[in-house]
């Protein structure tokens, strides 16, 4: 999707990570093997070398050496280290990009025993494990001439963008809720456990079910 496709929101709120502080200059000095180099970079370039030292074990003077003497740095040093921190973050970022996928919520929800299902912000399930689908031709038993649960509706106790604000708060306590699946005339009533999905867009919960 090109630039001009994407939502004015969606440009809003990341521009809104970056702060003045992130565009003020600091010089270190930094040292190492004997070999004394003075750095001036952005205060988000040294947040960056710092945060990539930590995950590497190493300091931040090892990393500079290791970027002063790759045979592939051209131009000046503070440049060098300009591009080995976007690149770091690229490399994160693709990573990230595939493990936050619905096809991971879909292996998620596959290797869950329990009935499983994702749910978007409108309330439509997006994909479903076959223990969920089984509760429902359990507990919603179609008639002969039927094969398909068109009419298939599901309501929740709680009202999901109240859901996703107290998981905004603190998405490390699940959200416990009462739910109905409707088909018809028929209904099931039970209880399950909302978090929220690792996928940056669509917002979207996942829910398990208790006993079901």
């Amino acid at each position: 999707m090109s630039d001009s496709a994407s939502p004015s929101g969606n440009r809003n709120r990341l521009l809104l990570t970056i702060t003045r502080e992130d565009f003020g200059l600091e010089f270190r000095v930094v040292t190492r093997g004997g070999i004394r180099r003075g750095i001036r970079l952005e205060k988000a370039f040294w947040m960056s070398l710092k945060q990539m030292a930590e995950s590497r074990k190493c300091t931040i003077g090892m990393l500079i050496e290791e970027i002063a003497e790759s045979p592939t740095k051209t131009g000046n040093l503070t440049s060098a280290i300009r591009v080995a921190c976007i690149n770091r973050l690229a490399g994160e970022n693709l990573t990230l990009r595939k493990l936050a996928s619905i096809r991971t919520i879909n292996a998620i929800l596959l290797a869950c025993p329990s009935p499983a299902f994702a749910l978007a912000s409108s309330k439509k399930i997006l994909t479903f494990n076959a223990p969920f689908q089984q509760l429902v031709m359990r507990q919603l038993p179609i008639g002969p001439n039927n094969d398909s649960r068109q009419d298939l509706k599901l309501a929740l106790d709680l009202n999901v963008a109240d859901i996703f604000a107290r998981l905004d708060v603190n998405s490390e306590v699940p959200i416990a809720s009462g739910f109905v699946i409707r088909a018809g005339e028929r209904r099931y009533r039970g209880q399950l456990n909302l978090v929220r999905a690792p996928v940056p867009e669509p917002e979207l919960l996942m829910a398990f079910v208790n006993g079901g």
